[in-house]
């Protein structure tokens, strides 16, 4: 039986050995000419498109079941816990993001899908990071009898498929976060969205 995953230490990572990641200092002028000094960390991987990563919301259409959608849940180092969030992952060199999109779809969740839409390119944490990403729509059509497909993981990835009635989708993250999972920001925005819009207005 695999063992749960956990950090076993925690040290200062000097720049030479940063592979992914790297550290900003950013001098800008403010409003009234005055020079200041910021900090960021920012993604080495940025390819030609301009856009780091890409979020994935599923919206799956079955014959006899509510329409639904998938979430994944993954253990995170940087947090120390399983983290519930979108299928999502990083843009290559010289792919767009629209196709980062359905390949990342398919490689954590097995299914295929058409984008029905791709947001801009939006920021999710600018006071600290120069990290962006964009959010797509994908509809996956089913058919009765389908079986649920495998996923295409890369060696050392575990991650574990969920699909949720989207009726049901708010109430099962708050679930999770009282289960001490971590919930990750942009899909506990567009859950609280669809689930304000069906009941408070």
């Amino acid at each position: 039986m695999p063992q749960p995953p956990k950090v076993t230490s925690v040290t200062p990572l000097p720049t030479s050995e940063a592979k992914w990641i790297e550290f900003q200092k950013i001098t800008w002028s403010d409003q009234t000419g005055k020079s200041r000094v910021w900090e960021a960390a920012s993604r080495k991987t940025r390819g030609a498109a301009g856009v780091d990563a890409v979020a994935i919301s599923t919206i799956l259409r079955h014959p006899a079941r509510p329409p639904s959608t998938l979430i994944i849940l993954q253990y995170r180092p940087a947090v120390d816990a399983v983290c519930v969030e979108f299928p999502a992952g990083l843009v290559d060199a010289e792919e767009t993001p629209e196709e980062a999109s359905v390949r990342e779809l398919h490689e954590e969740t097995g299914y295929k899908g058409k984008l029905r839409y791709i947001s801009p390119t939006v920021v999710s944490d600018p006071g600290m990071s120069t990290a962006n990403m964009q959010l797509a729509v994908v509809e996956v059509e089913l058919k009765e009898g389908d079986a649920p497909p495998d996923q295409a993981l890369d060696a050392g990835e575990f991650i574990e498929l969920v699909v949720v009635p989207l009726a049901e989708l708010f109430q099962r993250l708050e679930q999770y976060s009282k289960e001490g999972k971590r919930v990750d920001a942009r899909l506990w925005h567009w859950a609280a969205g669809l689930e304000f819009a069906r009941t408070m207005l």
